[in-house]
């Protein structure tokens, strides 16, 4: 496969009949098939072969898919351009020489590439949705708890989606409704007609709208935008680059011109949702990969000496630069006499943002920011600068902290020809707004 878009080129076929038949799906790679490699683009488990499916695989395949192998990523989900997996860097093929974003560059550049109709990725603070703007495809990542996350090899349990990435909103909505639903593997998992919050007028207003139809998404791809209202957090526009601020207030034009309306908010919560979200996120992922030693997954120590410098040394044969930074500082905000200093504060703002959210959808049906604040970077740009990387985040992080859903729509390009993406946020379990609202666009 070209642009490197594939850490497993292996196809696995359904016997089923349903509403995947005729469409091919790509996988990423922390998502288990049961006797299909899973690696999560890293050399800790690059000979790892998971013994189940996870449901959302069990559902592509009752849904008839055809499942066209396991996709790049950065190395567990930890990188905002698939340039830290283990078995290269993904090229992007809607702008060569540029980073198809991440973490689930391979995902969308398989679809971008026509190398696959469909594909899942997963989004802890973007992953789904930066590789759908910077490869001019549509990313959904869902409310938390809508799709199952029973198989997923996790990086952050209480940030992380899979969502579904396609080259319309229509087909990411098909491909939605045949992921999404409770499962009894995933307490996580609930019913959208039962954690629906009712607590606005707005939010009332669209369970109206949607009465009888919490998972038909794809009827709610129709472009009806007449009356909507969008809420536009000018925290999350001011600061993106100005040809990525350009090319938003055109789409937003595009969305005066079919009937909707919108008006600024404050969102000042995200000033620290970059921060907060990293903390979190940083000390999940050390408590979650912990497991990774060398006895119950990873490459086995030979034993010769201490089983504390054996464990190290698996360690750091297995894991990646940035894996090693984000399990250290993970480690570090969780150990006595920081915890509360550190992640604490972050669970505190992380409420905060939270808070933000919900009142500024009462007055609006979705919020519309620029997914990313930058167009794609070239390849290699970021790498000697995490923290370049970080702050690229700044924009889709904060939707992850809140729980909230949000899709990335193409909204055009710089005059460079690089993709820029529109990003709708809706409230909780609303998703059939941000479908609606992105199909007017894409």
């Amino acid at each position: 496969m070209s642009h490197n878009a594939y850490i497993t080129d292996e196809r696995i076929e359904s016997d089923d009949d349903g509403p995947l038949a005729d469409r091919t799906v790509a996988v990423k790679d922390n998502i288990s098939t049961e006797g299909v490699r899973t690696t999560c683009g890293s050399a800790m488990l690059d000979e790892y072969v998971p013994p189940y499916d996870a449901t959302v695989v069990q559902r592509l395949k009752s849904a008839g898919a055809t499942i066209t192998g396991k996709t790049n990523m950065d190395e567990f989900g930890m990188g905002t351009t698939t340039e830290t997996s283990a078995f290269g860097p993904t090229e992007n093929p809607a702008a060569p020489g540029h980073v198809p974003g991440g973490s689930s560059g391979g995902s969308a550049a398989a679809v971008a590439a026509g190398e696959a109709d469909l594909a899942l990725g997963t989004d802890t603070g973007g992953s789904v949705r930066c590789p759908a703007a910077f490869c001019g495809v549509v990313g959904i990542k869902p409310t938390y708890g809508l799709v199952s996350r029973y198989g997923l090899i996790a990086y952050a349990n209480s940030l992380e989606q899979i969502g579904p990435i396609a080259p319309s909103v229509e087909a990411a909505a098909e491909l939605l409704e045949v992921i999404a639903g409770p499962d009894d593997r995933d307490a996580t998992t609930r019913e959208a007609s039962e954690a629906r919050s009712t607590s606005d007028t707005r939010a009332g207003e669209a369970r109206e709208r949607e009465e009888g139809a919490d998972t038909d998404y794809a009827a709610a791809a129709d472009g009806d935008v007449e009356g909507m209202e969008i809420g536009i957090p000018t925290e999350l526009v001011e600061g993106a680059d100005e040809a990525v601020v350009e090319t938003f207030w055109d789409a937003i034009d595009d969305l005066e011109a079919q009937g909707a309306s919108y008006h600024e908010v404050d969102l000042p919560s995200v000033e620290h949702a970059v921060e907060a979200y990293y903390v979190i996120a940083m000390s999940e992922a050390s408590s979650n990969l912990a497991r990774f030693d060398g006895v119950r997954y990873g490459p086995s120590p030979d034993y010769e000496g201490n089983w504390n410098e054996e464990f190290a040394g698996v360690r750091e044969e297995g894991f990646g630069e940035e894996v090693k930074r984000r399990v250290l500082l993970g480690t570090y905000a969780l150990s006595a006499g920081y915890h509360d200093k550190y992640y604490k504060k972050a669970q505190d703002a992380r409420a905060w943002v939270k808070q933000d959210f919900d009142e500024a959808l009462s007055e609006a049906d979705v919020l519309a920011s620029p997914t990313m604040p930058v167009p794609p970077m070239e390849m290699g740009e970021s790498l000697s600068d995490p923290l370049t990387m970080y702050l690229a985040d700044a924009n889709t992080t904060p939707v992850n902290l809140a729980n909230l859903p949000a899709i990335s729509v193409p909204a055009g390009e710089t005059d460079d020809g690089l993709p820029v993406g529109m990003q709708f946020v809706g409230p909780a379990f609303g998703e059939t707004e941000i479908i609606r609202a992105g199909s007017a666009l894409a």
